[in-house]
């Protein structure tokens, strides 16, 4: 009877691992998918899984040897191939509960609304990361520290040609804006070349790297682009705008923050129309 006991104990523990594992895959794939990092990943996936087969078929036992020394050099590998993926993730799980939008807050949408809305009508590039969680420092250095106040006035003549901050971004933390100028990292992904250019890549890049809201404007023609988590949605009018800046600042009350960054990593047109239809109940439910 003691191997059927252990056969019972093996099956409850086999379980437990079975369901963990579950878990984690499952959460790593969320994290990754529409990101640059998530074809790596299958494609890293496919590669053990294929060696592992192979070695156990055709009992290659050299290669089974280098598999298992090179375990520790490619646990590093990942975590460098994937450094934003994660720093994103770990940054999304360690955030509070959302709460309701502050007066100046608002007032910091509208100016950007504003300002977006006038560059667009003229024709002029623009390029605005609002700061969440996630520092920007180290890309604020990159351009000219300004220290002012968001108001539209000033951020259409940033933009405007020719001016000496006009060719880079501008980062907005704190309801300031902290630099003018900024040189924002641009996005690998293959599938942007053929759509965007620098402009939209960089908005792309530093929404990949950290988990800013970047309002994106183009010079060609005066479409607004909003990136968030590695993904751009395009043709945005001032009203949906607003609505998708305030969904993204604010987040959602309450629920967990799993929850909350799956709502905010999912940019597809059903994703857009469910942000704003939250923002449009706890506004009737605040009024």
């Amino acid at each position: 009877m003691t191997w059927l006991h252990a056969l019972q104990s093996f099956g409850i523990t086999g379980a437990i691992q079975i369901l963990v594992l579950t878990c984690l895959f499952y959460y790593i794939f969320l994290f990754f998918r529409g990101t640059r990092g998530a074809q790596v990943l299958v494609g890293l996936v496919l590669l053990i899984f294929v060696l592992i087969g192979l070695t156990n078929i055709l009992h290659l036992d050299v290669l089974g040897w280098v598999l298992r020394r090179i375990t520790v050099v490619l646990g590093i590998a990942l975590l460098v191939i994937f450094q934003p993926e994660i720093r994103r993730a770990l940054a999304e799980l360690g955030k509070q509960p959302g709460a309701v939008l502050s007066a100046e807050k608002r007032t910091v949408i509208d100016h950007i609304v504003q300002a977006s809305m006038a560059l667009s009508e003229h024709r002029i590039g623009g390029l605005i990361a609002i700061e969440r969680e996630i520092g920007t420092r180290a890309i604020q250095e990159t351009g000219t520290g300004i220290q002012a106040p968001v108001v539209p006035e000033l951020l259409a003549c940033i933009f405007y040609p020719h001016t000496p901050l006009h060719d880079g971004g501008v980062i907005v933390s704190n309801n300031r804006i902290m630099a003018a100028g900024c040189i924002f990292p641009l996005s690998q992904n293959t599938e942007l070349h053929k759509q965007f250019g620098t402009r939209h890549r960089a908005a792309v890049g530093i929404s990949e790297e950290t988990d800013a809201v970047v309002v994106v404007i183009s010079e060609e023609t005066g479409t607004i682009s909003v990136a968030y988590g590695g993904r751009i949605s395009r043709g945005l009018d001032a009203e949906r705008l607003k609505r998708f800046l305030s969904a993204l600042l604010r987040g959602k009350k309450g629920g967990s923050a799993w929850n909350r960054a799956k709502q905010q990593l999912d940019l597809t047109p059903e994703g857009i129309a469910k942000a704003e239809r939250l923002v449009t109940q706890e506004k009737s439910g605040g009024e």
